[in-house]
């Protein structure tokens, strides 16, 4: 066995997506320390992704550009898409994998559970009583779409509850944070089962 074989391969996803609509540049490291460089023209969309990052402890840096003169959805929505696309990448062919993650956040007045299984068959459930109608000038409907949209590119069952709170902020970003942890705890690979794609079936997404 050559020393190259010994060294684990590095899960390090680079996405350019352009689109008359968005620019954007995103590079991932999975197995990161949680530093990360965003800027997506959305203050508070920084803001969680950067949530994401830290607690997760992937090493993110994304830029994007998007038309913010119409509306924040396409810049949110390709966001979401571009990640999640990273994340698939960045998993390869998913053998080795802890594969699923429970993780609960809480935020002051807020708790949040995230469940995800990093599958290959994309499914997403938000459930969350809201506390106000939009979080950062951010409709709460592209916030969910943000969810979606990353499960379907990721390729990951994700399940979202808000169990409850009192402020829209606190929510969101217990979310996130709970979303980084669980994407960390099931994204790690387990050492009895290094070769081994981690379903009873032998493949993923069939």
């Amino acid at each position: 066995m050559t020393m190259n074989e010994l060294e684990p391969k590095k899960r390090i996803a680079v996405i350019n997506r352009q689109t008359r609509e968005t620019s954007i540049n995103l590079e991932l490291d999975l197995d990161g320390t949680g530093q990360y460089q965003i800027q997506t023209g959305i203050g508070f969309l920084d803001h969680m992704l950067a949530q994401l990052a830290y607690h997760g402890l992937f090493d993110l840096r994304l830029k994007a550009e998007g038309d913010l003169n119409v509306d924040f959805h396409h810049t949110v929505e390709d966001c979401g898409l571009s990640l999640g696309e990273a994340f698939d990448r960045a998993l390869a062919d998913r053998k080795g994998l802890v594969r699923m993650a429970v993780q609960y956040a809480p935020m002051d007045d807020s708790l949040a559970r995230v469940v995800v299984d990093l599958s290959g068959r994309p499914y997403s459930v938000i459930k969350a009583g809201w506390a106000a109608d939009e979080i950062g000038r951010v409709p709460n409907s592209l916030w969910e779409h943000f969810f979606e949209s990353f499960a379907l590119r990721s390729r990951a069952n994700l399940h979202v509850k808000v169990l409850y709170g009192k402020d829209g902020h606190h929510q969101l970003e217990a979310v996130f944070k709970a979303l980084g942890r669980a994407l960390c705890a099931a994204s790690r690979l387990e050492p009895r089962r290094l070769n081994e794609v981690p379903s009873t079936k032998g493949a993923l997404n069939v």
